[in-house]
């Protein structure tokens, strides 16, 4: 499985550089998910760019990337390009559940928004 990793201050940008999101890549995928969480990533951006194809398996390991953050931090998709991809995550009503926004900016600005709610409620 290709992919990057880019730290920031207040989160973590995972890039698949994959076409396909299946079977195969899905098992590893969850892992690398599981390993970020443990190590303490509270905000994960998933930039989705160059990915074409999404099988009934990748929407499984995104699904269990959205459980890792629930309630612990953000997780927030980008960059759902390609059409395949965007009409089965539709399909499925994973749009309801999932925080998908259409640019990296968007999905910069909205984890920068919420970690402000977020410190402004500690300091209460």
């Amino acid at each position: 499985m290709r992919y990057s990793i880019d730290k920031a201050d207040n989160f973590t940008v995972f890039t698949l550089d994959e076409e396909n999101l299946n079977s195969i890549i899905a098992p590893d995928l969850k892992s690398e998910f599981i390993i970020l969480r443990n190590e303490g990533v509270k905000n994960l951006i998933f930039d989705l760019k160059d990915v074409k194809y999404v099988d009934s398996s990748g929407l499984s390991a995104i699904l269990t990337a959205n459980r890792l953050w629930k309630g612990y931090g953000n997780f927030v998709i980008t960059d759902v390009n390609h059409e395949p991809v965007k009409r089965l995550i539709e399909i499925s009503r994973l749009d309801s559940i999932l925080t998908i926004v259409d640019e990296f900016n968007d999905a910069v600005k909205y984890i920068e928004d919420h970690v402000e709610e977020s410190t402004a409620g500690e300091d209460n």
